[in-house]
């Protein structure tokens, strides 16, 4: 317990100050980009005078240290500043739309599980034969393809030809969460897919692992049905590292909502993002980023505590 509470607060201050550098970089990126902030909001036929009115008002025309500083005493304070943009808090602006994107990437996960686990199991049992060999051609055609590549092929088969899901669009689960389902369907493949092929190589190899142990062939010397074998015994203690895989695919997911977003223009995060950096909104392009990169490094401690858990020989925190 002493090596898991050490071990976390190690961490977390491995986090902090990964996230320290994010808001370095971000602050760098968003601050050298083309094109001038007073020129997007007021337009080009604006005067010199009002565009260095709207400068001291945003502050821009301040160092770029004194604009960072600011900006990360605003962070701790709560505040992420306004959007330039849409003229409202982009803490706000985020939490409207963060939701949706953690049900895309969270149903994205769940299609790579349900596909994976069962392709892994099935190429395990069938080592080097034509199912192994199947389900890992499968697989790696998923990681093979684009994202937004898999988006298309789908929307041309399921919408445009066979007119069995939307294209495009969202409908919140509150509203009618049938018709949340069928706008999800498509858009969680696409990006479910690309996650398959790791998830699937992870069981597969976790399993011949696990079949190879005496009370496995122990099992089936005494008679035991073999589905049973696979299922209860062997899967059961082969799932452990696939656990933290899954956890961090996750992040991953969350990563890409961003081009899939686009391409189903499902109203979260990534459109969001989108639609900051094409608008050059500055203090939303922070916010989203910095959202981002927090939600990738938290799935990342989460897969790792996961892994603490499910397997007591992981001694976190020890001296090596």
């Amino acid at each position: 317990m002493a090596g898991m509470a050490k071990y976390l607060v190690k961490r977390i201050g491995f986090m902090s100050i990964t996230l320290l550098l994010v808001t370095i970089l971000t602050f760098i990126f968003t601050n050298v980009l083309p094109g001038n902030v007073a020129v997007l909001i007021l337009g080009p036929e604006a005067t010199e005078e009002s565009l260095q009115a709207l400068e001291q008002q945003l502050g821009l025309n301040r160092p770029l240290y004194v604009q960072y500083l600011d900006w990360i005493v605003g962070l701790i304070q709560g505040d992420m500043g306004t959007s330039l943009r849409y003229g409202e808090p982009v803490a706000a602006l985020i939490a409207e739309d963060l939701g949706k994107s953690f049900l895309l990437a969270g149903s994205a996960t769940f299609v790579a599980v349900f596909l994976a686990v069962p392709l892994g199991v099935i190429a395990s049992v069938y080592q080097n034969k034509w199912p192994d060999y199947l389900a890992s051609t499968f697989a790696f055609a998923g990681i093979s393809i684009p994202g937004f590549l898999w988006g298309l092929v789908l929307i041309f088969i399921f919408s445009l030809i066979f007119d069995i899901f939307p294209t495009s669009g969202y409908v919140p689960p509150s509203e009618d969460p049938i018709a949340t389902v069928h706008h999800l369907v498509l858009p969680a493949s696409a990006l479910g897919f690309a996650l398959t092929a790791y998830i699937m190589r992870m069981t597969r190899s976790s399993m011949l692992e696990v079949l190879k142990e005496e009370y496995i062939q122990l099992a089936e010397a005494k008679g035991l049905n073999e589905r049973l074998v696979v299922t209860k015994h062997a899967l059961r203690n082969a799932i452990i590292p696939v656990i933290t895989v899954i956890a961090f695919q996750f992040s991953y997911a969350f990563g890409g909502v961003v081009v899939i977003e686009e391409v189903f223009f499902w109203p979260g995060i990534g459109q969001l993002t989108l639609s900051a950096i094409e608008n050059r909104d500055i203090p939303l392009i922070q916010g989203t980023v910095l959202i981002i990169a927090l939600v990738f490094m938290i799935s990342n401690l989460i897969a790792d505590l996961l892994y603490a858990y499910f397997d007591p020989r992981i001694r976190y925190g020890a001296d090596n």
